[in-house]
């Protein structure tokens, strides 16, 4: 714990987290209050828990302290291993063998503005993990989730790199599908929201939920009508194998990419036809680090070098997780509210900004709240993880991603798990 996190817990009421993990029922009286503790989940991995005043109301907090300076803890992305699917936070943990975690990116959660069209599940900004780029962000209008802070966009990512160093960054795709009539541009990789009149690419990561939402809705408005020129092309081994008019749906193999197109890329996709040569390439690329991202998940910046990002919204109250750093990117924070009925009341994000500078973070990212916000950690002895925070529907909800916190050697079942067969688990 930094300096300035100890004056923050002497500021506040921090209730006791030794011996069992308090809070870990779904149900049931929120946790009492105790004498300043704080749980060591593993090595280099502290939990604590702690009260925060509000405009409305007292708000319960969960924290995970994670120091990336120890060679045992590292972070990765938790997925299903497909984007377009959700499992609970715990599961998520689970399957991969890490020692806690919180919920992810915001995600395409309901198509009620598109009666008939499936929701994906899918998650809004970039997703990387293991150091495998899995999707690229929709258009800043096709967002769910809060309002963003002025200048920021759906590309937003925090993530921590090959050096082992948190960071926040900014993630686009540079991609394009070329072919004998020509090249163009790549617009969209594994997204539920093609930019207008582009084309995008899936892939096995997808997984087999129907691509029609892709062409729904417009770059500024996410309720717009669907696309009614739309043409998808099937791509195996560098050749087109199939096309239809309309997005389909269904697993993709691992040797296939399908091209979704809709209005002017639609057009494009048309010139092509069976049997012809088509070369498709996709990658994330970071606005300024130069350094590989390990892992990286969407949101959106509240915060960098101390300083709150401008037009933080300071009205609207609700319970949120949120992620941070300090020490140059070695140290980082995770943040859970607790939804228990008595704190449901929540943070708004100018006051959950200045919570987490508190704490110590020089950085602060938003992530997922309302059901959505869960925290997990495994008590000692355990093989599994509890729920350490009580999500505000009384149950955890099946989220598309989040962050996993790992300790000790990387075991062959976390390198398999991590959709990254080819990395090589510690010995």
């Amino acid at each position: 714990m930094t300096r300035r996190g100890r004056r923050f817990r002497t500021a506040l009421t921090v209730f006791t987290a030794s011996g069992a993990l308090a809070g870990a029922a779904l149900t049931g009286a929120a946790p009492a209050s105790g004498a300043e503790s704080a749980t060591d989940i593993a090595p280099g991995v502290e939990y604590t828990q702690l009260d925060i005043p509000a405009a409305k109301g007292v708000a319960h907090a969960h924290v995970l302290n994670v120091d990336l300076r120890n060679p045992h803890v590292r972070v990765d992305l938790l997925y299903p291993g497909a984007v377009a699917s959700r499992e609970p936070v715990s599961e998520l943990a689970d399957s991969r063998g890490a020692v806690a975690g919180v919920n992810g990116d915001f995600f395409n959660i309901t198509e009620t503005q598109h009666p008939g069209v499936e929701a994906t599940g899918a998650t809004v900004g970039p997703a990387i993990a293991s150091g495998r780029g899995l999707k690229a962000a929709v258009p800043d209008g096709q967002r769910f989730g809060p309002a963003l802070p002025p200048g920021t966009t759906t590309e937003d990512v925090f993530g921590v790199g090959v050096d082992r160093r948190a960071r926040l960054d900014s993630v686009a795709l540079d991609g394009s599908v070329r072919s004998p009539d020509g090249t163009w541009p790549l617009g969209g990789f594994n997204q539920y929201a093609l930019p207008v009149g582009s084309v995008g690419a899936f892939t096995a990561d997808w997984g087999s939920v129907s691509r029609v939402r892709a062409t729904c809705g417009t770059d500024t408005n996410r309720a717009a009508p669907c696309s009614t020129d739309t043409y998808e092309v099937t791509v195996r081994h560098g050749r087109v194998v199939s096309a239809a008019d309309a997005p389909g749906s269904g697993p993709i193999a691992p040797d296939t990419t399908v091209l979704v197109g809709r209005e002017a890329g639609a057009q494009e996709l048309r010139k092509l036809s069976v049997g012809e040569w088509v070369g498709v390439r996709h990658r994330l690329v970071a606005k300024t680090s130069r350094v590989p991202y390990r892992f990286a998940v969407g949101g959106y910046p509240m915060m960098t070098d101390g300083v709150p990002l401008p037009g933080l919204d300071d009205r609207t109250a609700a319970v949120r997780t949120a992620v941070g750093f300090s020490d140059h990117g070695r140290r980082m924070q995770l943040l859970a509210l607790d939804g228990a009925p008595e704190y449901r009341n929540g943070l708004t994000i100018a006051e959950v900004t200045a919570a987490m500078k508190e704490l110590g973070s020089q950085d602060a990212f938003s992530l997922d709240g309302g059901g959505s916000t869960t925290m997990v950690a495994r008590q000692a002895g355990e093989d599994s993880v509890s729920v350490l925070n009580h999500p505000s529907g009384g149950a955890e909800r099946p989220v598309p991603n989040g962050i996993g916190v790992f300790a000790g050697p990387v075991t062959r079942r976390q390198v398999m798990a991590s959709g990254c067969p080819r990395c090589q688990p510690s010995r």
